[in-house]
């Protein structure tokens, strides 16, 4: 099985299960880069899909929450090799590990520095299985898309409530892994209030998908959940997961509560 394949084969056992996915966000290196496997470990332990992002200096897609635990992290001095770095202590020798897929989300820019000869590379070895890059745009995704499909890794496409139909079709054509459906314009960390025409917009991204949809952006408690599960296959956990570890509480009590 392909990475890319791993993440939607661990999202729809999930489903198989009985209940929607849980995708969980963390910032690498936050709250400190001492306790990241901890960290990590502790969401893996419950989580379906774990992304973790890349910490960067422009976040622009991002809320207060991983803007403050991104700079944290940056100024701990957190970059993309450490990260490769501590996912590969995590893997066996000779092979990649159990647990949940694992995915990066960064910005384009940490990416081309890094460089795209190696970085699918090393990001395979690391046991990432995926990418989320939410300032590239599909047209522009081309180079990194075929880096990528060396290893078998997935680009995750984005979409949201004002993406027009013909472009929804054609994202989620191309989509690996799975869709992830922002819930709303903006930016990440605000509360959902799910208004029935999230709930239709989320209907037309699954007639449009042939992989899982999950939905991202606000999502905070188990209410939410339960409103977006039939609309959805999963949800992506990030800003209330971030400040759950902000403040030294226990983060495998909180995903399991909106469960």
């Amino acid at each position: 099985m392909k990475p890319s394949e791993s993440i939607s084969s661990a999202i729809r056992a999930s489903v198989a299960a009985g209940r929607p996915a849980l995708v969980g966000y963390l910032t690498a290196g936050f709250p400190n880069r001492k306790h990241f496997a901890e960290s990590l470990a502790s969401v893996a332990a419950v989580c379906d899909v774990v992304e973790i992002g890349v910490p960067f200096t422009d976040p622009m897609a991002d809320g207060t929450t991983i803007q403050r635990a991104s700079f944290a992290a940056l100024a701990d001095g957190v970059t993309l090799p450490w990260i490769l770095q501590a996912l590969g202590l995590r893997q066996p020798p000779g092979g990649v590990g159990a647990g949940p897929p694992i995915l990066l989300m960064s910005y384009l820019n940490p990416l081309l520095a890094y460089g795209l000869a190696a970085l699918p590379r090393d990001a395979a070895a690391a046991g990432v299985a995926g990418f989320i890059v939410p300032d590239l745009p599909y047209e522009e995704s081309g180079d990194l898309k075929a880096a990528l499909d060396e290893e078998g890794l997935a680009l995750i496409q984005m979409v949201t409530p004002v993406t027009p139909q013909s472009r929804l079709e054609m994202l989620c054509k191309s989509a690996e892994g799975f869709v992830y459906a922002v819930t709303m314009t903006g930016t990440t960390g605000k509360t959902v209030d799910v208004p029935d025409e999230v709930l239709a917009y989320l209907d037309r991204v699954k007639r449009c998908s042939s992989v899982p949809v999950c939905a991202g952006f606000g999502i905070r408690s188990r209410e939410q959940v339960v409103r977006f599960a039939p609309h959805v296959d999963g949800v992506v956990v990030g800003s209330a997961l971030v400040e759950t570890l902000e403040r030294g509480g226990d983060v495998g009590a909180f995903l399991r509560s909106l469960r």
